[in-house]
C-alpha cells in the first residue's frame, strides 16, 4: 500500500529494516508540510532488493514530475543507495538516515539471529530498549516528554509489528547484493544524516561514514541530540535538515517571508 501525503515537491520515504512506515509517522508528518511525501511498508523479500526497487519505480509512477528526493532509512538507506545507482535520472537528491555500510556483514550475534529469528526476540527487544533509551533521554528534556514519547513509540511498535522472518530475509538479501558497486554510479547530490556517534548505538557511525567515501560529492549533516531514531525523536529538525539540502523553503520561512513582503508594501 502507498502512502501520499503533503503538497510540494515529491519525497520518497523508505523505513528501515524492520519494514513499516508506520513507525516514522512523526517524520511523514513534519515532512509533508514542505513535500509530498510517498512511504509504504517493504514488500516481502524474494532473496533480492527487486522487489523494493520496484516499489519505488511503483511510487514514482505517482509523481508528476521525472524526477524525486529519495529519503532511506537505516536499511532504507541502503535499498536507496541501490536505486539511486540503478535508475540515476529518477533521483534528484539522495538522503541516507543513519545507514549502514552496503559492506557490512553479520557478526557472531546477528548470525545467531537470522539462524532462529523468532527465538531471538526476546533479546533482539531487551536490547533495543538499551540502545534507544539514552537517545529519548538526549532528545527530550523532561521525563514527562520522554514517557509521552515511548509510550506513543511503543504503540506504535505493538500496534504494526515487524516480522522476525522478514528481518532476516532482507539481511540474507542485503549480503548477497553489491551496493557498494550501485555507490559507485549515484550522480545525485547525496546527504549523510547521523546522530551524535555517541548515542548512535545500532549503526556505529564508522559504518554510515563509509557512505562518503563511495558516493562522489557526498555531504554530511549531524542531527543534534539524537542517535538512531532521530527522525522521530526530533522530526521538526530532521524535516528542516532536508529542506535545506533540497533547497525547499520551510513553512516558517514562508511565513516570514511573506510577513516581510506585507511589511514592505505598507
Amino acid at each position: 500500500m502507498l502512502i501520499i501525503t503533503g503538497d510540494g515537491p515529491p519525497l520518497i520515504l523508505i523505513p528501515g529494516i524492520q519494514g513499516r512506515y508506520e513507525w516514522m509517522r512523526p517524520a511523514v508528518r513534519a515532512l509533508a508540510r514542505t513535500h509530498q511525501v510517498l512511504t509504504f511498508s517493504l514488500e516481502p523479500s524474494d532473496g533480492s532488493f527487486d522487489p523494493w526497487l520496484e516499489q519505488i519505480d511503483d511510487a514514482m509512477a505517482r509523481v508528476p514530475t521525472a524526477r524525486a528526493v529519495i529519503v532511506g532509512v537505516s536499511f532504507g538507506g541502503v535499498i536507496a543507495a541501490c536505486y539511486a545507482g540503478r535508475r540515476p535520472d529518477r533521483v534528484s537528491h539522495l538522503v541516507l538516515v543513519s545507514a549502514p555500510s552496503p559492506r557490512w556483514s553479520p557478526d557472531a550475534r546477528t548470525s545467531r539471529y537470522l539462524k532462529r529469528p523468532l527465538w531471538s526476540v526476546p533479546a533482539f527487544t531487551v536490547g533495543a530498549i538499551g540502545r534507544l533509551l539514552p537517545e529519548v533521554i538526549a532528545a527530550e528534556p523532561s521525563w514527562p516528554r520522554r514517557l509521552a514519547f515511548l509510550a506513543q513509540h511503543v504503540t506504535r511498535v505493538l500496534r504494526f509489528p515487524a516480522s522476525p522472518f522478514q528481518m532476516a530475509a532482507r539481511v540474507r538479501a542485503w549480503t548477497s547484493a553489491n551496493v557498494a558497486a550501485d555507490c559507485a554510479r549515484i550522480a545525485a547530490p547525496t546527504l549523510l544524516i547521523t546522530g551524535d556517534p555517541r548515542l548512535d548505538r545500532v549503526v556505529p557511525w564508522i559504518s554510515s561514514r563509509e557512505y562518503l567515501s563511495l558516493i562522489r560529492h557526498a555531504e554530511h549533516a549531524t542531527l543534534e541530540r539524537t542517535g538512531h531514531i532521530g527522525l522521530i525523536t526530533r522530526p521538526d529538525a530532521f524535516a528542516r535538515l532536508i529542506d535545506a539540502f533540497v533547497g525547499v523553503e520551510s513553512s516558517q520561512e514562508r511565513a516570514s517571508r511573506v510577513t516581510m513582503k506585507i511589511c514592505d508594501s505598507i
